[in-house]
């Protein structure tokens, strides 16, 4: 039988040995760690207590990150694992954990802005909306939109690059997915320092 992660095999406080009062269970066995990978999609399916699944992703290369500040999420493609708490050696090999710092597209997010706001960021040229043929209430209601609005000026210059600093907050090993969130204000500070090391 496999590995175990049951409780009934271990020893009391005192030392003294456990009479086992049930059989192994399926549910109880030990598997091996995921350590998903950044590549072309690649998911499989385990059965967990009760008939419940869990998808055990192998291979990822994108994921819905949310843009806080203006409450946006869009699809987007992970670029690059940039750091990770627990090792360098999960940056070295790429591996998708929870809590991995990593870089992601920004096109997605520039299209949003750019159309939210109608002005245009840092980088491609080509990207800005054209506003000779739009009508004035459209105009009027973009103006109103950038009134009083405080930019981060360091998540901004992130454009430029065409690449944004996120973090990953589900677990892919777990659910099969890479979902998480783009770094803004004083975690974007803290995080950077750390990627330039």
């Amino acid at each position: 039988m496999a590995i175990s992660r049951d409780s009934v095999h271990k020893r009391k406080n005192t030392g003294g040995r456990v009479t086992r009062w049930f059989s192994k269970r399926r549910h109880c066995i030990g598997r091996p760690a995921a350590n998903t990978k950044l590549g072309a999609k690649k998911t499989t399916v385990v059965t967990g207590r009760g008939g419940n699944q869990k998808f055990r992703a192998l291979r990822l290369d994108s994921g819905n990150f949310s843009w806080a500040t203006e409450v946006c999420a869009r699809k987007v493609r992970i670029l690059e694992v940039a750091y990770n708490a627990t090792s360098n050696e999960l940056v070295r090999t790429k591996t998708l954990t929870k809590g991995t710092i990593c870089y992601v597209e920004a096109t997605p997010f520039r299209a949003f802005y750019e159309q939210k706001y109608g002005v245009q960021l840092e980088g491609k040229e080509d990207t800005a909306t054209d506003v000779t043929n739009k009508s004035e209430g459209w105009k009027a209601k973009r103006e109103s939109r950038r009134e009083g609005k405080s930019v981060d000026e360091k998540f901004m210059a992130q454009f430029a690059n065409g690449r944004l600093l996120a973090m990953i907050s589900s677990r892919p090993g777990q659910c099969g997915r890479a979902d998480g969130y783009l770094l803004e204000g004083r975690e974007l500070e803290f995080y950077e320092r750390k990627t330039h090391k």
